[in-house]
């Protein structure tokens, strides 16, 4: 796990603890936001982002995690007609 820390008014350092789990779970509330929306994402991970950090000039204690572009879908824009299983196709219940 990598741990991440938080920097101080006094210039202390305070650890945290869980920070990728945390923004994985915030990442994703988001993108069901945008979808309820009705707008588009595309999630985005280039390697390595540092670069992002620093085109931002943000300090060493923050790292960049995701992009995530949103915008309208276009008029022409499809989605797959994906079937999910149903419950009974993937549940095994044990008495």
């Amino acid at each position: 796990m990598k741990r991440a820390y938080e920097v101080q008014k006094d210039g202390s350092k305070r650890q945290n603890y869980y920070v990728s789990e945390s923004v994985g779970l915030a990442a994703g509330f988001l993108l069901m936001a945008v979808h309820n929306a009705g707008l588009v994402a595309l999630t985005h991970t280039p390697s390595p982002m540092n670069f992002i950090a620093k085109a931002l000039n943000r300090p060493e204690n923050e790292r960049p995690f995701l992009l995530i572009p949103v915008g309208y879908p276009s008029d022409s824009a499809r989605v797959p007609d994906i079937l999910r299983k149903s419950k009974e196709q993937v549940i095994d219940y044990y008495d």
